[in-house]
């Protein structure tokens, strides 16, 4: 591994701790968690808060829904080449009942998921620069 340091490919989105997390917001007019965060008007249609307080979101959470992608990502995320699908699996956080959509870590396939099963979040390199280590989060079984 190189000794360019990490930074993050989206600023601001998750923590590079550890035992990382995302950084969500939560309505502190009717207590709606988002996730990216939101900082303008409170999307709940009961809420007309524009009040909101960063948080992090809860690291585990249950498999609602997953599937293989078999399309590049989008920016920031570089594909390898030759593009090979990837998994990515839609994930209820344990605390905030929300789900959040994301890639599943490597070699971790469609056939290994099953909805229900608990995911934990982690950090995995995306690309390097010639500054640094660029990484994102992505979901993992918990018992890997």
């Amino acid at each position: 591994m190189s000794d360019k340091p990490l930074a993050p490919a989206i600023e601001g989105w998750y923590t590079l701790d550890a035992k990382p997390h995302l950084i969500g917001t939560r309505c502190k007019g009717c207590g709606t968690y988002f996730f990216p965060k939101q900082s303008h008007f409170c999307k709940n249609p009961d809420c007309e808060s524009t009040d909101f307080e960063e948080v992090e979101l809860s690291r585990t959470g249950a498999v609602w829904s997953y599937t293989n992608a078999c399309y590049k990502p989008p920016e920031p995320y570089v594909a390898r080449e030759p593009f090979e699908p990837y998994t990515i699996a839609a994930v209820q956080l344990e605390k905030e009942e929300m789900v959040v959509l994301g890639q599943v870590c490597e070699g971790v396939s469609v056939e290994d998921l099953k909805v229900g099963m608990t995911m934990e979040l982690v950090l995995e390199p995306l690309h390097e620069t010639d500054d640094d280590i660029k990484v994102t989060w992505k979901w993992r079984p918990l018992d890997q």
